[in-house]
């Protein structure tokens, strides 16, 4: 059983300043909480300290849920103040906004109770269909979202096995930490991993050959311009290509 703990200096709306005991009595296996931390009660059965993390775990996640509707309100509502009431709360913009991308992809009647925030995060980019399809079968089957990540992966290997004799694919060995590090990168922005990967190596792809188109032209120019002798305005800063 968890009880929270009133603000002193808490005013109720219309009312006047309340005042709330220090030291305030609670039944035996009640757990306080508190802002700045929890206040465990001395000989805590195991099952009650269980039942304490359950519902600590529970408020956690719906609190995701909560951030993330509270700011699509805000932007659908106030969309010239809403960043002001962010600072004002003292929250990250760029982790709200992750929120509110899961919660617009999500109606309040779509949320499965049973499965977490992170499992309708895993889904967020798929077709309604396709996150309808795998909300059933994660709750259905009890899957953690590592399973449900797998699961998905592995649902995806196998659409792609046809294409494997024509259109090989290779092993990029990466070391384990820089793995994690993209892993999380992909979690706060509330996407699959493997999406990810590949639309921030595309993206990076598409500005390298860009850029080398540019170079490219800027090579055949100088070109030009060397068999018909025309002068060059500035000859050192002239792009140099170096082959390989």
């Amino acid at each position: 059983m968890m009880a929270h703990q009133a603000d002193p200096t808490a005013v109720p709306h219309g009312g006047t300043a309340t005042t709330v005991p220090q030291s305030p009595q609670r039944r035996r296996g009640q757990v306080l909480t508190t802002k700045v931390g929890l206040q465990m009660p001395a000989g805590m059965a195991y099952d009650e300290w269980e039942r304490a993390g359950r519902q600590l775990s529970d408020v956690l996640d719906s609190s995701s849920w909560w951030l993330g509707d509270w700011l699509v309100y805000g932007k659908d509502h106030y969309t010239d103040r809403y960043q002001r009431g962010i600072r004002a709360a003292g929250l990250s913009y760029q982790t709200l906004r992750n929120y509110a991308w899961v919660s617009r992809r999500f109606d309040l009647s779509r949320r499965r109770p049973a499965l977490s925030f992170q499992h309708h995060a895993e889904l967020a980019s798929m077709p309604v269909p396709d996150q309808d399809l795998w909300l059933d079968r994660a709750e259905q089957r009890q899957w953690t979202t590592k399973q449900l990540r797998a699961a998905i992966r592995a649902a995806r290997q196998g659409e792609q096995q046809p294409s494997t004799a024509t259109e090989p694919s290779r092993r990029l060995e990466v070391p384990g930490s820089r793995l994690q590090w993209w892993h999380k990168a992909a979690e706060q922005l509330g996407v699959d991993f493997e999406q990810w990967v590949m639309a921030t190596l595309d993206s990076a792809a598409a500005s390298a050959l860009e850029d080398l188109g540019t170079l490219a032209e800027r090579k055949r120019i100088s070109l030009v311009k060397g068999v018909t002798g025309m002068p060059d305005r500035d000859e050192r800063t002239r792009p140099v290509a170096i082959s390989a």
